[in-house]
Protein backbone atom coordinates (compact mmCIF):
# COMPACT_ATOMS: atom_id res chain seq x y z
CA UNK A 1 0.00 0.00 0.00
CA UNK A 2 2.79 2.38 -0.91
CA UNK A 3 0.27 4.75 -2.50
CA UNK A 4 -1.07 5.46 1.01
CA UNK A 5 2.26 6.37 2.60
CA UNK A 6 1.52 10.10 2.70
CA UNK A 7 -1.69 9.29 4.60
CA UNK A 8 0.00 7.19 7.30
CA UNK A 9 -0.98 7.98 10.91
CA UNK A 10 2.56 8.17 12.24
CA UNK A 11 1.57 8.38 15.91
CA UNK A 12 0.28 4.80 15.80
CA UNK A 13 2.62 1.81 16.28
CA UNK A 14 1.51 0.00 13.14
CA UNK A 15 -0.25 0.46 9.83
CA UNK A 16 -3.17 2.90 9.77
CA UNK A 17 -3.93 5.52 7.13
CA UNK A 18 -6.30 8.49 6.95
CA UNK A 19 -7.53 10.48 3.93
CA UNK A 20 -9.79 13.41 4.83
CA UNK A 21 -11.39 14.09 1.43
CA UNK A 22 -11.88 10.57 0.11
CA UNK A 23 -15.26 11.13 -1.56
CA UNK A 24 -17.10 14.26 -2.66
CA UNK A 25 -20.21 15.81 -1.10
CA UNK A 26 -22.25 14.65 -4.11
CA UNK A 27 -20.99 11.07 -3.72
CA UNK A 28 -21.70 11.17 0.02
CA UNK A 29 -25.28 12.33 -0.63
CA UNK A 30 -25.82 9.52 -3.14
CA UNK A 31 -24.52 6.88 -0.73
CA UNK A 32 -26.71 8.20 2.09
CA UNK A 33 -29.71 8.14 -0.24
CA UNK A 34 -29.04 4.52 -1.20
CA UNK A 35 -28.60 3.50 2.43
CA UNK A 36 -31.71 5.38 3.54
CA UNK A 37 -33.94 3.83 0.87
CA UNK A 38 -32.79 0.24 1.39
CA UNK A 39 -35.64 -2.15 2.27
CA UNK A 40 -36.40 -2.19 6.00
CA UNK A 41 -35.49 -5.91 6.33
CA UNK A 42 -31.94 -4.89 5.41
CA UNK A 43 -31.59 -3.23 8.81
CA UNK A 44 -30.52 -5.25 11.84
CA UNK A 45 -31.48 -3.46 15.07
CA UNK A 46 -29.08 -3.87 18.00
CA UNK A 47 -29.13 -2.36 21.48
CA UNK A 48 -27.14 0.78 20.66
CA UNK A 49 -27.05 0.97 16.86
CA UNK A 50 -28.49 -0.49 13.72
CA UNK A 51 -26.66 -1.83 10.69
CA UNK A 52 -26.93 -3.13 7.16
CA UNK A 53 -24.81 -6.05 5.95
CA UNK A 54 -23.85 -6.36 2.30
CA UNK A 55 -24.03 -8.66 0.39
CA UNK A 56 -25.09 -10.86 3.34
CA UNK A 57 -24.29 -11.65 6.95
CA UNK A 58 -21.77 -14.29 7.92
CA UNK A 59 -23.20 -17.76 8.48
CA UNK A 60 -23.13 -19.42 11.90
CA UNK A 61 -19.79 -20.98 10.89
CA UNK A 62 -18.32 -17.52 10.10
CA UNK A 63 -18.51 -18.16 6.37
CA UNK A 64 -19.45 -15.51 3.83
CA UNK A 65 -21.74 -16.69 1.07
CA UNK A 66 -20.18 -15.63 -2.25
CA UNK A 67 -22.23 -12.85 -3.79
CA UNK A 68 -21.39 -9.52 -5.48
CA UNK A 69 -21.67 -6.19 -3.70
CA UNK A 70 -24.37 -3.81 -4.97
CA UNK A 71 -23.20 -1.48 -7.74
CA UNK A 72 -23.71 1.66 -5.63
CA UNK A 73 -21.11 0.37 -3.16
CA UNK A 74 -18.67 -0.69 -5.84
CA UNK A 75 -18.65 2.71 -7.57
CA UNK A 76 -17.28 5.20 -6.64
CA UNK A 77 -15.65 3.65 -3.57
CA UNK A 78 -14.15 0.33 -4.69
CA UNK A 79 -13.71 1.31 -8.33
CA UNK A 80 -11.73 3.39 -8.94
CA UNK A 81 -10.61 4.65 -5.51
CA UNK A 82 -9.74 1.48 -3.57
CA UNK A 83 -8.24 -0.02 -6.72
CA UNK A 84 -6.06 3.04 -7.33
CA UNK A 85 -4.68 2.87 -3.79
CA UNK A 86 -4.11 -0.92 -3.95
CA UNK A 87 -5.72 -1.22 -0.53
CA UNK A 88 -6.77 -4.86 -0.93
CA UNK A 89 -3.96 -6.01 -3.21
CA UNK A 90 -2.61 -8.49 -0.63
CA UNK A 91 -6.00 -9.80 0.48
CA UNK A 92 -6.93 -13.31 -0.75
CA UNK A 93 -10.02 -11.94 -2.50
CA UNK A 94 -8.24 -8.90 -3.98
CA UNK A 95 -11.13 -6.54 -3.20
CA UNK A 96 -13.66 -5.90 -0.42
CA UNK A 97 -16.28 -8.65 -0.30
CA UNK A 98 -18.17 -7.74 2.88
CA UNK A 99 -19.53 -4.33 3.91
CA UNK A 100 -21.13 -3.26 7.19
CA UNK A 101 -23.11 -0.01 7.23
CA UNK A 102 -23.27 1.04 10.89
CA UNK A 103 -25.57 3.87 11.97
CA UNK A 104 -24.75 5.62 15.26
CA UNK A 105 -27.20 8.25 16.47
CA UNK A 106 -26.16 10.83 19.12
CA UNK A 107 -25.50 9.02 22.39
CA UNK A 108 -24.98 5.66 20.69
CA UNK A 109 -21.73 3.73 20.39
CA UNK A 110 -20.16 0.31 20.68
CA UNK A 111 -18.08 -1.15 23.49
CA UNK A 112 -14.40 -2.04 22.90
CA UNK A 113 -14.18 -5.22 20.82
CA UNK A 114 -12.23 -6.94 18.06
CA UNK A 115 -13.54 -8.12 14.69
CA UNK A 116 -11.71 -11.44 14.97
CA UNK A 117 -10.17 -14.05 12.73
CA UNK A 118 -13.23 -14.52 10.52
CA UNK A 119 -12.07 -11.50 8.51
CA UNK A 120 -8.87 -10.64 6.68
CA UNK A 121 -7.01 -8.22 9.02
CA UNK A 122 -7.77 -5.06 7.08
CA UNK A 123 -10.67 -2.63 7.48
CA UNK A 124 -11.41 0.35 5.22
CA UNK A 125 -13.99 2.71 6.75
CA UNK A 126 -15.70 5.54 4.87
CA UNK A 127 -17.53 7.93 7.23
CA UNK A 128 -20.81 9.52 6.14
CA UNK A 129 -23.12 12.17 7.55
CA UNK A 130 -21.17 13.27 10.63
CA UNK A 131 -17.74 12.96 12.25
CA UNK A 132 -17.04 10.30 14.86
CA UNK A 133 -14.17 9.33 17.16
CA UNK A 134 -12.77 5.80 17.11
CA UNK A 135 -11.05 4.75 20.35
CA UNK A 136 -8.28 2.13 20.42
CA UNK A 137 -7.54 0.12 23.57
CA UNK A 138 -4.82 -2.31 24.56
CA UNK A 139 -6.14 -5.83 24.79
CA UNK A 140 -6.51 -7.00 28.40
CA UNK A 141 -3.95 -9.50 29.62
CA UNK A 142 -3.65 -11.76 32.65
CA UNK A 143 -1.82 -8.90 34.39
CA UNK A 144 -4.35 -6.19 33.59
CA UNK A 145 -7.93 -5.71 34.66
CA UNK A 146 -10.58 -5.60 31.98
CA UNK A 147 -12.38 -2.63 33.49
CA UNK A 148 -14.99 -0.75 31.49
CA UNK A 149 -13.66 2.55 32.85
CA UNK A 150 -10.25 2.21 31.22
CA UNK A 151 -9.18 5.03 28.93
CA UNK A 152 -8.35 4.59 25.24
CA UNK A 153 -4.68 4.48 24.31
CA UNK A 154 -5.26 6.18 20.98
CA UNK A 155 -8.11 8.21 19.47
CA UNK A 156 -8.81 8.70 15.76
CA UNK A 157 -11.19 11.42 14.56
CA UNK A 158 -13.01 10.39 11.38
CA UNK A 159 -14.46 13.35 9.50
CA UNK A 160 -17.41 12.91 7.16
CA UNK A 161 -16.36 11.76 3.66
CA UNK A 162 -13.05 10.48 5.03
CA UNK A 163 -11.34 7.10 4.68
CA UNK A 164 -9.65 5.24 7.54
CA UNK A 165 -7.65 2.10 6.76
CA UNK A 166 -6.51 -0.09 9.66
CA UNK A 167 -4.50 -3.28 9.29
CA UNK A 168 -1.65 -5.34 10.74
CA UNK A 169 -1.20 -4.84 14.51
CA UNK A 170 -3.88 -2.15 14.72
CA UNK A 171 -6.34 -4.85 13.68
CA UNK A 172 -4.92 -7.79 15.66
CA UNK A 173 -3.45 -6.25 18.83
CA UNK A 174 -6.00 -3.61 19.83
CA UNK A 175 -9.67 -3.38 20.71
CA UNK A 176 -11.69 -0.60 19.12
CA UNK A 177 -14.87 1.12 20.21
CA UNK A 178 -17.02 4.25 20.00
CA UNK A 179 -18.04 6.10 23.16
CA UNK A 180 -21.75 6.51 23.91
CA UNK A 181 -21.73 10.29 24.05
CA UNK A 182 -23.56 13.24 22.53
CA UNK A 183 -20.42 15.31 22.41
CA UNK A 184 -16.71 14.56 22.12
CA UNK A 185 -14.69 17.27 23.85
CA UNK A 186 -11.04 18.14 24.39
CA UNK A 187 -10.17 17.17 20.84
CA UNK A 188 -6.71 18.44 19.97
CA UNK A 189 -3.32 17.43 18.62
CA UNK A 190 -2.57 16.01 22.07
CA UNK A 191 -5.55 13.65 22.12
CA UNK A 192 -6.23 12.84 18.43
CA UNK A 193 -3.47 10.87 16.75
CA UNK A 194 -4.46 11.81 13.17
CA UNK A 195 -4.80 15.52 13.95
CA UNK A 196 -2.24 16.58 11.34
CA UNK A 197 -4.18 14.76 8.60
CA UNK A 198 -7.57 16.32 9.32
CA UNK A 199 -9.32 18.53 6.78
CA UNK A 200 -10.41 21.07 9.43
CA UNK A 201 -8.50 20.43 12.66
CA UNK A 202 -9.39 23.72 14.37
CA UNK A 203 -13.09 23.25 13.69
CA UNK A 204 -12.83 19.78 15.25
CA UNK A 205 -11.66 20.94 18.68
CA UNK A 206 -15.17 20.48 19.98
CA UNK A 207 -18.03 19.18 17.87
CA UNK A 208 -21.47 17.96 18.81
CA UNK A 209 -22.91 14.82 17.26
CA UNK A 210 -25.90 15.54 15.08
Amino acid sequence: MGELESARIKQLPSDAFYIADFISEVEEALLLQKIGTAPLPRWTHLAHRRLQTWPSALTKTNTLIASPLPSWLVSPIVTPRFDALNIFQDAPHGAPNHVLVNEYCPGQGIMPHEDGAAYYPLVATVSLGAPIVLDLYDKPTADTKDGLDRKPKYRILQERRSLLVTTDRIYTDFLHGIAETDRDEQLSADSICNWGLLREPERSRSWEAQ
